[in-house]
């Protein structure tokens, strides 16, 4: 058991370093390129911070694990909105552009809801991930061509000549390797412990591995918001949030088809969902107020209280 703790943290301090090299490598690569902010808390700051979820997923997926794989995705989302938001919102008013509104955080609902229809059939299937992939580079191509616009309408987003590409290059590479020896040492440890308190992997992969592979959207949006950045706060969320489902699930239900249990489809999936539903009441608002981010990360707590009170022992 203790061998098995020291894993987990171990795990948890190569996300977090890991991470942050990666997104701070990532970040100041698009800065160098001249890509607005905003589409870099979208794209690349979002793919970054999920690379921890990614990885993780395949580990589990490929170790025979498939409820750590998708439970690490569905309590990750719960978690970018419920406690990323909720933290970030109250050390900061998050601002919410109308670009979020009408596009991004629909396609966040949209692929959402597609995901829930896939899973209903018991399985993430490989021509689902098939789809999901496809969905994510469609995604991805949109973003460039509407940072390319917007660069070339208002002459935002200038390439930042002071950057030295092949250092943050090299950050990039770093960051990765110790995200990949991170997520081996997370997911070992999470599985073993499961099964010695004889609890499901779906409920450590909702709760625990979720929580751990969050870790650096949770650094990156206090960062964000401590230093008056909060644009890129809600950006990365929703961002981060379309690529777990179509780029982790996606991806790895391409290497692996993902078995899905019946508590997935009935609460976690449709809480996810709902989670997602009410960041459009806010955005509305074109803000999320302290309060609402007070709601938020209430709602994230009862959520774990409930699952890990609830959560049956293991087959």
């Amino acid at each position: 058991m203790l061998l098995n703790l020291v894993y987990i943290l171990i795990g948890f301090a190569g996300l977090f370093f890991g991470g942050n090299e990666l997104v701070k490598g990532a970040s100041r690569l698009a800065a160098s390129l001249g890509v607005a902010k905003v589409i870099i808390g979208l794209t690349v700051v979002a793919f970054g911070t999920s690379m921890p979820e990614l990885l993780v997923s395949l580990q589990a997926a490929l170790g025979g694990s498939s409820d750590i794989a998708i439970g690490n995705v569905v309590g990750s989302n719960i978690a970018n909105i419920g406690l990323i938001l909720g933290i970030g919102g109250l050390i900061a008013l998050i601002p919410i552009q109308r670009g979020l509104l009408v596009r991004d955080i629909p396609i966040m609902i949209g692929v959402s809801i597609l995901v829930f229809l896939m899973a209903l059939d018991g399985i993430i299937s490989q021509v689902d991930g098939l789809i999901l992939v496809v969905g994510l580079i469609a995604f991805n191509v949109g973003m460039v061509a509407i940072s390319l616009r917007q660069r070339n309408a208002n002459g935002n987003g200038e390439p930042d000549q002071q950057i030295n590409r092949l250092v943050e290059v090299g950050r990039f590479v770093v960051g990765l390797v110790v995200l990949l020896v991170g997520a081996n040492l997370l997911v070992s440890g999470a599985v073993a412990i499961a099964r010695e308190l004889n609890v499901s992997e779906l409920v450590i992969g909702i709760t625990l591995v979720a929580i751990g592979t969050s870790l650096p959207e949770l650094v990156t949006s206090i960062v964000a918001a401590l230093k008056k950045h909060e644009e890129l706060l809600m950006g990365n969320v929703v961002g981060s949030n379309i690529f777990n489902i179509l780029g982790i699930l996606g991806i790895t239900a391409l290497v692996r088809p993902i078995p899905v249990s019946t508590s997935l489809t009935t609460i976690d999936l449709p809480i996810m969902l709902g989670f997602a539903v009410v960041i459009v009441l806010f955005a509305a608002l074109g803000r999320l107020p302290r309060w609402g981010a007070a709601i938020l990360l209430a709602g994230y707590v009862a959520f774990i209280i409930w699952t890990v009170t609830n959560s049956t022992p293991a087959a």
